[in-house]
Parts: C-alpha cells; sequence; structure tokens
C-alpha cells in the first residue's frame, strides 16, 4: 500500500488518523503548500454539553490565502489558548481517560508558540506517539500537484468541514445519552473516551465521505 498524504490539521479529526492508521510504513504531511482557509487547518470540533463546539485559531491579520502554510502565524489578540483548553476540560473532563492524557497535551496550550505549523505538528507526533500509529510521520520534500496514484495515496483537502463523513462503528462518547453518536469529532473525543484502544479503533475503522455539505 503506498504512503498517505495528508495537509497538517489542528487536532484533526478522527478520519485523519484513521487514515494514518491504514497507511503503509510511511505518512506523508505536507509542509510546501499554501495556506488554504476554510479547511482544517486551525480549526477543530469537539461536543460539549451544549452540542458541537467548533474552536478556531485566530491567525495574524493578513492575507493568508495562498500564503505559504509555514509562514502563517497564529495570533493572540485574545487568549485562546486558555479559552480551548478551558473547553478542552469542561467537554472531556468527565472522559474515562481525560486524566491520563491530558497532561501530555496541556503544556502545549500553555507554550504555543507563534508558527501555526509548528504549533500543529508538534500536537500530531505527540498524538500519534498517544495512539500508537505504526506509521513514521515525515514532512514533504517539495511541492508535488500530481503524485502517481501508485506511490502516494494523495488525500489532501480530502478531509474537511466541506465533508461529512459516515461511520461505520460508532463508539462511546461522553454526552452521547443527550446527543447521541457523532462522528469525526477531532481525534481527542476519539482518545479520552477510548485511551489505549483508541489506535486499534482507527485501524479496524473505515470512513466514507459520502457528500459535500454546502453552504457550512
Amino acid at each position: 500500500m503506498p504512503p498517505v498524504l495528508l495537509e497538517l490539521q489542528y487536532l484533526p479529526p478522527v478520519a485523519y488518523f484513521v487514515q494514518l492508521a491504514n497507511s503503509a510504513e510511511v505518512a506523508l504531511i505536507e509542509q510546501h503548500e499554501n495556506y488554504s482557509k476554510g479547511s482544517y487547518r486551525n480549526r477543530c470540533t469537539i461536543v460539549g454539553a451544549n452540542g458541537l463546539l467548533r474552536m478556531s485559531i485566530p491567525l495574524l491579520k493578513g492575507k493568508h490565502q495562498q500564503q505559504a502554510v509555514r509562514e502563517v502565524q497564529m495570533a493572540f489578540y485574545e487568549p485562546w489558548p486558555a479559552q480551548h483548553w478551558q473547553s478542552i476540560c469542561s467537554a472531556y473532563g468527565r472522559a474515562p481517560f481525560f486524566e491520563e492524557y491530558s497532561p501530555v497535551l496541556r503544556p502545549f496550550f500553555e507554550q504555543p508558540g507563534t508558527s501555526l505549523f509548528d504549533f500543529n505538528w508538534k500536537l500530531l507526533c505527540t498524538l500519534a506517539q498517544l495512539l500508537e500509529l505504526p506509521c513514521q510521520l515525515k514532512l514533504t520534500e517539495s511541492y508535488i500537484a500530481d503524485y502517481p496514484a501508485s506511490s502516494v495515496r494523495d488525500l489532501r483537502n480530502q478531509i474537511s468541514p466541506k465533508k461529512e463523513a459516515a461511520s461505520l462503528n460508532p463508539y462511546p462518547q461522553v454526552f452521547e445519552d443527550r446527543h447521541g453518536f457523532i462522528p469525526d469529532l477531532s481525534v481527542i473525543d476519539l482518545l479520552f473516551c477510548l485511551g489505549p484502544e483508541a489506535g486499534q479503533w482507527c485501524k479496524e475503522a473505515k470512513y466514507i465521505y459520502n457528500s459535500d455539505i454546502k453552504n457550512r
């Protein structure tokens, strides 16, 4: 099986890690693209007592669209790191494995740095370790618009807020009694709820993006 190629995202959805878990020995992460708005590059979704919560990282003012992704800087006009972490604690404080994994993730929100790419990359590597994914994460060496299908499974921009996912194997969620099962939340939902079983769940899971979401 050829390696998967994905763009770097902020606390990516479960589907992202399903692809990583089913990649070859190596998974490629794009570092030479231009930034694209309306994606998971600076946003993620969790669920709390009142339902879905979409968290976004504010960026320094400027023309981010088509800016080299490694040049995009996070803004701190508001204390979003503390706000995001508080939202995570409120949503998952009662999750079975929150106490086990929260000390590992909290430091990222205490000292996030300024580079969006570096922040996301360090988070991704840590999450991959916590899930014990079998693949090695590697950054791309150059930008290639079209890869031969035999060499790379190019899934850049395929896991997106503009596409709807369908899960074939639900798992217990903290507020499932209120909202039912909600697929494809940030992978921290899976991690806090399933703990050591999260990685194996990703290997066995199958996600299908079956429709584009308009006006979302």
